[in-house]
């Protein structure tokens, strides 16, 4: 029975989107490309066309409005529509107050046409108060010239003002404040007009990042109240997160007269550029590294050694090195029997291994496909506590941000999109999401997805306060039956006997057009539910589904798209997480109807097509949507589910090409260069399709896809990704093993659902193969990205995490109403941080400990309730209590870093056990009712170098990445020399608290991070 009630809003109103169109929705040229004048889109904070309203055209939609007169459009020969702003009319730009809270560096670039000298008039001035302010201006005949002006701590600093902007003409302007290099510098028509140096500050000195309602960001006018106004035209305004160097500061204004983007992208000019072969730390240790040989079967490119035995000195500790191998871009090498060499390299050394490759045919009985051996406890079973001294844990400090303000949201915000694709009324209170969820947002709906499973979750975890439950299950009732009750609308006549079309793949254009368009605008949005096919529940029409199979591109424009099956997957996943983990049959309803309506339009669609499709950047990126539709294969028992996960197959991806000749299944590396979270998620669809068909090649997809991410992709958070190489930090690097020489971008590294992501894939594998690999790699990124990814007293997490010197994790989303793709699966973390601690056999035969976090297990088919009581990692033990009695295997994780040892008690008796750092220990027996198993596994330091420059490396004290504490940005890596033979000489400090110091830099732990810091150095020892 559907209820009634209507949950009250919680937060305002954010009405004043909805004014920010100020005329026809004009669309700026390449408008929403991810690469725009050879920048990656994520170095870019916004963009206003400024061609017909003042909306902001990057993804982050930071619009503008129009303050103290009437906006005024004309028509300019170089540029067509322009924005005017007469000084008579005072009008001029407003930006949002929080646009550059986060910020260090800071560019502007734009166009301007000077009717006439104002005195005191200014292009930009950014502001908190009287005293604190950046601003640029175009000089008067008081002032002469163009210069740049930012005062801070009671000092002002400006440019020289040598140059001039002249009256009657445009003329391309840029700022350039950048932080770590302590510059300021300014530009007229790509030249170098003016530049400070030793500057101290940063844009976060200018404004107040506390209360940034106290900011001012105007274009036009200055911050004075009575002000002067610009007399001038604007046009094509940009601001930048990133120091842009004088190349792209020339290539923007030559694209711009050009009328085209048509630079070739370069790699991003941050740290990428300070090449050089700095010998390795452990270099002159280094004796002798052998010639190897390996064997691998014809097709299938061999499985190389990264890390070799190798000869070092007398009383060295080291006994592996690193090799860089030949990364081939096809399987042309092992295509018949035969045997080939290949050199690698050693970075930082002298040395060049050789290994020689036997290609042997394959055996006439295929191997054994692998099973599917452990499952996960429901989430429900597993209780997160306090620590052994009852403190609350980083887990239940996140866990608690975000379940508390997830039990304050109002549903309704999150189906507003979806009431306003259907022509629906909305409830009272109900108000729209912001960011990539407000109105004209292609991929509006996404975090209606993340919250349909941060709300199941929610509910299955928070069984420690049953009204807190309670909240959580009307929550997730209210959403499921609202979007049950609309998907019943689609492809259904509107009234009795009236028009529709309930075929998904005979959808028609929206009333009045002759074709498709994306556009979302109050006005314009085609709502006619009853034309869209059965079942179809989505934010948005139909329209960008059929788009995409017509080849439209990823932008902002009526003619663009922006991965509309990214957004889909996150409903459907969302709604089968309502159903599996929540227990809401009519949720599984909803996601099987739009799974009808998916395969009913994808098997009409070639499979050419569906190639290029899936091949589209970020147009055709759909997320996990191959593994929704074979979950709900597994669910409901329908083939057409598991045809429909495979009409997703990425084959260029996975398999080379349509004949399957190489690609991830053959061992060939497809990731390089490759958007990282658009094709991630690919991989775990890979590894369910495979649960369903049992055809092998979907495994080797996912198990070679993982060994090339975590070791030739992957920084020292257990992040991927980050490319200086293509310019796009969402992009692996150009090449593998090469983070130094094309990885640190500039605009940071990981992206935060990437890491999200590669958990889920490394989680699902170990079903499969209980190699320890994985779970060390989960501790890795779990402790250290997404523990690490959530602000200090807020909800508020990461999207990009930089990694760069002197670098500040930026927060985002505190209120959880505006959502970037990092933002939605934050919320999804947060509410499951206790699913992979245990995992039992498929049999209940066996109980896998992977993880060493206080908390509470319930194996009620065994009926024995196992309690983990540990501080860990803030102490290097953990005991494990057994409440019940039986036969069982315990299989521990000893970790990889446990070089120290790893010692067992079992009801203080000290156990004779080969623990081997990077396996499973098993303890068989029949256990009682109070046996209690104490693990020991001293902590030690140990360094994580960077592959192809090992001198760059990040520290790590037993699971534990510590990072060092700066006082500012830097351009250079900071120095530190450390005991080579024994790094813990190096290290004082209190483990207790894993607050240590070395060479007078101070260390803490990463997930314990706020302000700047240092996570890799150049590391040399003595």
């Amino acid at each position: 029975m559907k209820r009634e009630a209507h949950f009250p809003a919680t937060r305002s109103a954010l009405t004043a989107l909805a004014s920010l169109a100020l005329s026809a929705h004009a669309v700026a040229q390449g408008a929403g490309d991810q690469i725009l004048d050879g920048i990656g889109e994520t170095a870019l904070i916004s963009r206003y066309a400024l061609n017909g309203d003042v909306r902001d055209w990057s993804r982050n939609n930071l619009h503008g409005e129009i303050r103290g007169g009437l906006p005024s459009f004309e028509d300019s020969e170089q540029f067509g529509k322009v924005l005017s702003l007469p000084e008579a009319s005072g009008a001029h730009v407003t930006l949002p107050k929080k646009t550059l809270l986060g910020t260090d560096s800071l560019s502007v670039s734009a166009w301007v046409y000077l009717r006439k000298s104002v005195p005191g008039a200014r292009l930009f001035d950014f502001s908190s108060d009287a005293r604190n302010y950046f601003h640029a201006q175009p000089g008067d005949a008081e002032n002469p010239g163009f210069k740049a002006v930012i005062a801070a701590d009671k000092s002002t600093i400006s440019t020289s003002a040598g140059a001039t902007i002249k009256a009657k003409e445009w003329t391309h302007f840029a700022v350039v404040l950048d932080a770590p290099a302590q510059t300021l510098t300014t530009y007229l028509n790509g030249k170098q007009v003016g530049q400070v140096t030793d500057l101290k500050w940063s844009i976060a000195d200018v404004l107040n990042e506390e209360a940034p309602k106290k900011n001012s960001l105007y274009l036009g006018r200055s911050r004075d109240r009575n002000g002067a106004c610009l007399d001038a035209q604007l046009h094509d305004f940009r601001l930048y997160r990133i120091p842009l160097s004088p190349k792209q500061v020339v290539r923007i204004r030559e694209n711009a007269l050009s009328g085209e983007d048509s630079s070739v992208v370069d790699a991003d000019k941050d740290l990428a550029e300070k090449r050089r072969n700095t010998p390795a730390p452990f270099a002159s240790e280094l004796v002798a590294v052998p010639d190897i040989e390996v064997e691998t079967r014809v097709g299938i490119l061999p499985e190389l050694p990264r890390s070799i035995s190798a000869t070092f000195r007398p009383g060295s500790k080291r006994h592996n090195v690193r090799v860089i191998w030949p990364s081939p871009t096809d399987n042309q090498a092992v295509r018949k029997a035969g045997s080939y060499t290949l050199t690698g390299r050693v970075a930082g050394t002298k040395f060049q291994p050789t290994v020689t490759v036997k290609v042997v045919p394959a055996p006439a009985k295929a191997a054994p496909n692998p099973e599917r051996s452990i499952e996960p406890f429901p989430l429900g079973r597993v209780a997160l506590t306090p620590d052994s001294q009852g403190r609350e844990t980083k887990f239940i400090e996140n866990r608690n941000k975000f379940v508390n303000a997830l039990a304050e949201t109002n549903p309704d915000d999150f189906l507003f999109m979806f009431r306003n694709a259907f022509g629906q009324k909305q409830p009272e209170g109900a108000t729209p999401l912001g960011v990539w969820d407000s109105q004209e947002t292609k991929l509006r709906g996404h975090a209606s997805g993340h919250y349909l499973t941060a709300i199941a979750q929610a509910y299955a975890s928070s069984s420690y306060d049953p009204k807190l439950q309670a909240k959580f299950a009307d929550k997730m009732e209210y959403l499921v039956e609202t979007l049950y009750d609309l998907a019943q609308l689609s492809g259904q006549p509107k009234t009795a006997g009236g028009e529709h079309q309930a075929e998904p793949s005979k959808v028609p254009p929206g009333p009045g057009k002759k074709d498709f368009s994306s556009e979302l605008s109050a006005d314009g949005i085609r709502t006619d539910y009853w034309n869209w096919g059965k079942g179809f529940i989505s934010a948005y029409p139909p329209d960008q589904f059929i788009m995409l199979e017509h080849g439209a591109s990823y932008g902002g424009q009526n003619t663009q798209i922006w991965a509309p099956y990214y957004t889909l997957h996150k409903i459907i996943a969302g709604l089968l997480d309502c159903y599996e983990i929540g227990g809401n049959k009519k949720a599984l309803a909803v996601a099987e109807g739009m799974g009808d309506w998916v395969y009913g339009r994808l098997r009409e669609v070639p499979t050419e097509t569906r190639i290029k499709m899936w091949n589209s950047y970020i147009a055709g990126e759909y997320g996990g949507m191959n593994e929704v539709m074979a979950r709900l294969h597994r669910l409901t028992g329908k083939e057409r589910f598991l045809e429909g996960a495979r009409l997703f197959d990425n084959i260029d991806f996975f398999f080379g090409d349509a004949k399957h000749s190489h690609g991830l299944a053959k061992n060939v590396d497809t990731i390089r260069g490759k958007h990282a979270n658009q094709h991630i998620p690919q991989i775990t669809g890979a590894l369910e399709t495979y649960r369903g068909t049992d055809k092998a090649e979907y495994y080797h997809v996912a198990e070679h896809f993982w060994d090339m991410a975590t070791h030739a992709y992957m920084y020292a958070i257990g992040g991927v990704a980050g490319a200086g190489n293509p310019a796009n930090a969402e992009c692996f690097t150009a090449e593998p093993d090469s983070l130094f020489e094309n990885g640190f971008a500039g605009g940071g590294q990981n992206e935060t659902c990437a890491t999200y992501n590669m958990l889920k894939l490394s989680r699902e594998l170990f079903m499969y193969d209980q190699t320890a690999e994985y779970m060390d790699y989960y501790e890795q990124a779990l402790y250290n990205h997404i523990l690490a990814s959530v602000a200090e007293d807020s909800p508020a997490n990461t999207y990009h995490v930089p990694l760069n010197p002197g670098s500040k994790k930026g927060f985002g989303n505190a209120d959880m109403h505006g959502f970037t793709c990092c933002n939605g699966t934050a919320i999804e973390s947060s509410t499951k941080l206790q699913d992979s601690i245990y995992f039992k056999s498929a049999d209940n035969k066996a109980l896998y400990v992977n993880l060493y976090v206080p908390s509470k297990l319930d194996w009620s088919e065994r009926g024995i309730t196992l309690e983990q009581k540990t501080s860990f990692p803030y102490e290097d033990r953990t005991q494990l209590i057994v409440h019940g009695s039986g036969g069982f295997d315990l299989r521990v994780r000893v970790p990889r870093w446990a070089k120290q040892g790893f010692e067992v008690q079992i009801n203080g008796k000290a156990q004779s056990v080969e623990a081997r750092p990077g396996s499973y220990l098993s303890l068989k027996r029949e256990w009682q009712d109070g046996d209690k198993v104490t693990l020991s596994m001293p902590f030690d330091f140990h360094l994580s170098m960077v592959m192809d420059q090992p001198n760059i490396a990040a520290i790590f004290y037993g699971p534990v990445l510590l990072t060092a504490e700066e006082p500012g940005p830097r351009t250079e890596w900071r120095k530190i020399t450390l005991d080579g033979k024994n790094l813990a000489n190096s290290f004082k400090g209190d483990r207790a608290k894993l607050r240590f110091e070395a060479e007078g830099v101070k260390f803490k732990p990463f997930f314990d991070t706020y302000d700047r810091n240092s996570v890799y150095l150049e590391v040399n020892f003595k």
